[in-house]
């Protein structure tokens, strides 16, 4: 048995969130450049290993005056903190599609477990561009823990944020080829 070593594919991948807004619907968003490196023992994911990295000035709205106050000390403080990184602590296998994802997040310097429902869609030998595996990642954390708390009041009551973001991703991850060292 080897250790087998996964990388987030860019094209077919997104890291995608949802936050409450005005109390009334939902904005979406999404961190442009990130990257997934997962350790298996052979293509067997219920005990990896995985680290995301996060590049936080991509994060987008697609409204450039909403991310450039998301960017600022208000939210996320990117010139301070520019990476949001994740490592796993644990994962459970609950059937051959279902694990519950169980790791560190740490974001504006601090660091709190969170758990994630991973969905498992499968593997596929692609001849021209190798092994992928694709999973859905889907999540609820609550901000303010990571120190982003930023909010108004409103006129009619309640607030213009929710405290909850939902994660919302897919990730397909591409099997690196193995590389044998000579001893010289």
């Amino acid at each position: 048995m080897s250790n087998v070593k996964w990388i987030s594919d860019p094209l077919h991948s997104e890291l995608g969130f949802k936050i409450r807004h005005l109390m009334i619907s939902n904005v979406s968003g999404f961190i442009k450049h990130f990257r997934v490196e997962v350790e298996t023992l052979e293509e067997d994911f219920s005990k990896a290993s995985i680290l995301l990295t996060a590049d936080m000035s991509t994060l987008s709205t697609n409204n450039e005056q909403r991310d450039k106050h998301l960017h600022s000390k208000d939210f996320f403080e990117v010139d301070n903190y520019p990476d949001l990184t994740f490592r796993s602590t644990n994962i459970e296998k609950i059937n051959n599609e279902k694990f519950v994802l169980s790791g560190e997040l740490t974001l504006k310097g601090i660091t709190k477990p969170v758990v994630m429902d991973a969905e498992f869609n499968g593997i596929i030998r692609d001849p021209e561009r190798g092994t992928k595996a694709g999973f859905t990642i889907t999540g609820k954390i609550n901000r303010s823990g990571w120190g982003v708390s930023f909010n108004r009041v409103l006129e009619s009551g309640g607030v213009g944020l929710g405290e909850d973001v939902n994660i919302i991703s897919e990730i397909q991850l591409a099997k690196q080829e193995a590389t044998e060292s000579i001893a010289i």
